[in-house]
């Protein structure tokens, strides 16, 4: 099965995956099923973080798979950073600069590959 490109495709896809009905879900998020269904249809944009860490939980997701929805849940706004990290980017003053010194230098997914790979060597 391909891989759903919208916050709302893949939270039906991850839902239905894990046997639970609309219902059941906007149960747990505490939100009408119809608002629960435009959600999926992508008719609203994606819910609060609160919400979307709690789609997570519901569903079982991985830690990948959560990223992935949040990653998701930015897209679907423009200029929008994924609320998971949102809040940290903003709060350390240093993470901005280096994204702005890596944005003006113009670096690529390899350069990043890089960082990453120094970030997980330092764990």
């Amino acid at each position: 099965m391909e891989e759903a490109r919208t916050f709302g495709g893949y939270v039906r896809e991850k839902r239905l995956a894990a046997g639970i009905n609309l219902r059941k879900l906007a149960e747990i998020l505490d939100i009408a099923p119809a608002y629960m269904s435009d959600i999926e249809n992508d008719h609203r944009y994606p819910p609060e973080k609160d919400k979307i860490y709690k789609i997570a939980e519901a569903l079982k997701m991985t830690k990948e798979e959560t990223d992935h929805l949040f990653d998701l849940a930015a897209g679907n706004k423009k200029n929008s950073v994924s609320p998971d990290i949102a809040d940290y980017i903003m709060e350390q003053n240093k993470s901005r600069v280096a994204l702005r010194l890596a944005r003006d230098k113009g670096l690529g997914e390899k350069e990043w590959e890089k960082i990453i790979r120094m970030l997980e060597e330092n764990e």
